[in-house]
């Protein structure tokens, strides 16, 4: 595939392994955004919209939309700030999964257990950027020379061995269920910043033709994410309590309110955060709602 077959296209950058990657093929097929990848190629063609597919890691995704000429991109919040491209891209969307927190580990029986304690020992992370940031004002306060410091390595993978292997006196590194932190026998002692998967674009637009394909794509995307974090709950419940049932499920602008041939009655629809449903049923029950249900979303357009 070569420049000329992708003029004309929207550059749309995805991670091509890694934490991001499964989620983000699954929202590409939410989106309707088809495509076939052949094997060991990191560039595709969209089938069905003049979109380009470019597979890249994560922390490279910044950079390329932030200054090349790639469009949209997914990548984490935590690989914006340490490729310090906050000020060249812009945040569109969060897209719910992906979430982690960037902390400062160290081993649960070791001689470090404060930041300030760990100050001026050695750090090993693939965060140079961010760890540097956070260590420096320490290693300030407490009047540290320069031979004294904080001394940050890099390593690209297997961070959370450093302290086993003698590498390291303490870590910075990405916790999602801390299993692996555990299992390292670390834990958390600060934690730098949380992050999750965000669709991004260029801060000064590139391609003004391609805006609205850019808003179409970004429309979808924000369905696919809404359906995943939302179910639709349905039930009825006497007129007279209408007011009580509507402060439980008010929806995302507001409920759907139908009559019923029950005189006294009405049937309502709202959307739901999952993470509410087994509470917001057990409330609606305890003010008389009945016929309870809850339908999930494949789709829908928020």
């Amino acid at each position: 595939m070569n420049a000329d077959s992708l003029n004309g296209r929207l550059l749309f950058a995805i991670p091509k392994k890694g934490r991001l990657h499964e989620k983000c093929l699954e929202l590409l097929a939410g989106a309707d955004v088809q495509f076939r990848r052949d094997h060991r190629l990191d560039v595709c063609l969209v089938k069905n919209h003049p979109i380009a597919l470019v597979f890249l890691p994560a922390a490279d995704i910044p950079s390329f939309v932030g200054k090349g000429n790639v469009d949209l991109g997914i990548t984490g919040q935590d690989v914006i700030l340490e490729a310090q491209m906050q000020a060249h891209v812009t945040e569109i969307l969060k897209l719910n999964f992906g979430k982690c927190a960037l902390q400062v580990q160290v081993p649960e029986a070791g001689p470090y257990q404060t930041v300030d304690n760990l100050a001026g020992k050695r750090i090993v992370t693939s965060f140079e950027v961010l760890a540097g940031q956070y260590f420096k004002p320490v290693d300030d306060r407490l009047n540290l020379t320069e031979d004294k410091r904080t001394k940050i390595e890099y390593v690209g993978g297997s961070v959370e061995a450093a302290c086993a292997l003698g590498l390291a006196d303490g870590i910075v590194d990405l916790v999602e269920s801390g299993d692996t932190m555990r299992a390292a026998g670390l834990h958390a002692i600060a934690t730098l910043l949380q992050s999750e998967a965000v669709l991004i674009k260029s801060s000064v637009p590139k391609h003004v033709s391609l805006e609205p394909l850019i808003s179409l794509i970004t429309s979808r995307i924000a369905g696919v994410v809404a359906a995943s974090r939302y179910v639709i709950c349905e039930y009825n419940i006497l007129r007279e309590k209408l007011h009580d049932a509507t402060a439980i499920t008010p929806g995302r602008r507001a409920p759907t309110i139908s009559p019923l041939e029950d005189e006294g009655w009405v049937a309502v629809s709202s959307m739901v955060e999952k993470n509410r449903v087994a509470d917001v049923m057990d409330a609606l029950v305890k003010i008389g709602a009945e016929d309870i249900l809850i339908f999930n979303l494949d789709n829908c357009r928020v």
